[in-house]
């Protein structure tokens, strides 16, 4: 596949939508902060991570940015919509994630950066009254006004290619129905202003249409809907979500894979969250509470598998809690207690207290995923990307396998993918040719 990829010439745009929210500011100050270097981006795997080649006894070990040819950060342009007409300097220093001193040396930079009028409506985000948005007659017409923003921004900044992504509020929960399940009918829908095609989907029509991957950061429904993977297989766009995993559920992807591992059995698992960001108070509200819960509540299922394994996980109890407390801010706080038993059902008790910091978690994600999928669309790749599930909490998939969500089986897959891409051999960690004479 090596001879297929197109390089990654000139500039290039990385839309985002909720461009003012808290993990926006803190990736867009973040990247401006590394690009004068005297940031560091700690967390980023297309920034630090390295790859093997070959053999263990090669010791070939190059960064991936080296190996893969991926875009230079130097390169990216920003841009975006939200819901508040505010400057990135104003909206970063109120998210207060990051301290003064660290945003004040880009002020310029990030004063120079407003967003567009956000496609919003309050039916599906109750907590947030939006100001600054678009007005029309449909769906439709709204749909077609990202295209023209999508298409003025190319322009005006002259950017030889684009992403999109989502770091905008958790939706309410919304089910797949037939609206749906064609492009037909998902077209017809816009028209008629159906309740069932929400404003994150008309963001991610309007990417796929205009030939721009889409990445989504949130557990909305969006663009895991038949008709969107159809339509971005059809324009040859690549797609991924869903979920940015960052706090708890990362902790989770790491634990249970050990408990299956060891067969440790499980009796229960309760989670709770506090914190006090934007996306807590949108969370306060309990249908879109319902959103993330999903996502959050399918990982230990799909990890631990109790129909393989009933004697040790068949029913165990698992609660998920996240409350809003607005003192916290960003630091969101999660704790962790499981219940767990071993050898002649003895029990044992697992506690964790994960004070992290939401937006710092998730802004080298942001990062990896512009590029990465980017990559994806440069090599010819389209539909979902499923190698990136690394990153997600909820990550789509084909419809006839379940999803990985074991981060290790996460980490290999993408390294592998990477692999694949560039024609190297994939590592099997099979190593008995270091032991057969």
């Amino acid at each position: 596949m090596k001879n297929n990829i197109s390089p990654a010439h000139g500039k290039l745009g990385v839309l985002v939508v909720g461009i003012n929210g808290a993990v926006a500011t803190t990736f867009i100050a973040g990247l401006f902060a590394i690009k004068k270097g005297y940031g560091k981006p700690f967390g980023s795997l297309t920034q630090l991570g390295t790859i093997r080649l070959g053999k263990r006894s090669d010791m070939n070990f190059p960064k991936i940015n080296e190996f893969v040819p991926l875009a230079d950060i130097n390169d990216i342009v920003i841009g975006g919509w939200d819901i508040f007409d505010q400057n990135l300097y104003d909206a970063a220093s109120e998210s207060k994630v990051l301290e003064q001193k660290d945003i004040d040396p880009i002020k310029q930079e990030l004063q120079s950066l407003r967003p567009m009028r956000a496609v919003f409506d309050n039916y599906y985000v109750k907590k947030l009254n939006g100001t600054y948005i678009k007005s029309a007659a449909t769906k439709m017409e709204l749909a077609e006004q990202l295209r023209a923003d999508i298409r003025d921004f190319k322009s005006k900044n002259s950017v030889d290619r684009l992403v999109m992504i989502w770091c905008g509020s958790t939706e309410i929960y919304m089910g797949r129905n037939d609206v749906h399940n064609t492009i037909e009918n998902f077209e017809k829908a816009l028209q008629e202003n159906d309740v069932n095609i929400t404003p994150s989907m008309l963001y991610a029509y309007a990417a796929i249409m205009e030939g721009v991957p889409y990445a989504n950061g949130a557990p909305n429904l969006t663009v895991d809907i038949p008709a969107l993977i159809e339509l971005s297989k059809h324009k040859n766009v690549p797609i991924a979500g869903k979920d940015f995993k960052t706090g708890q559920t990362l902790i989770k992807t790491v634990i249970a894979p050990m408990l299956k591992a060891r067969m440790l059995g499980l009796q229960g698992w309760f989670s709770t969250n506090i914190l006090g960001n934007r996306d807590g108070e949108v969370l306060d509200d309990p249908f879109s509470f319902k959103t993330k819960e999903e996502s959050k509540l399918s990982v230990l299922e799909q990890i631990l598998q109790p129909d393989l394994y009933p004697e040790l996980y068949k029913n165990f109890y698992h609660k998920v809690r996240i409350n809003y407390y607005p003192p916290r801010g960003d630091s969101k706080e999660g704790w962790d207690n499981i219940d767990i038993f071993g050898w002649l059902g003895y029990p044992m008790q697992i506690k964790v207290d994960f004070l992290c910091r939401d937006s710092i978690l998730a802004a080298p994600i942001v990062l990896d995923l512009v590029l990465f999928i980017d990559l994806a669309q440069r090599v010819g790749m389209n539909g979902i990307q499923e190698w990136l599930s690394f990153y997600f909490k909820s990550p789509m998939h084909a419809p006839e396998v379940y999803p990985e969500h074991d981060l290790f089986i996460q980490q290999s897959k993408l390294k592998n993918t990477l692999r694949h891409i560039m024609g190297e051999d994939l590592i099997t960690h099979l190593g008995l040719e270091y032991y057969e004479e």
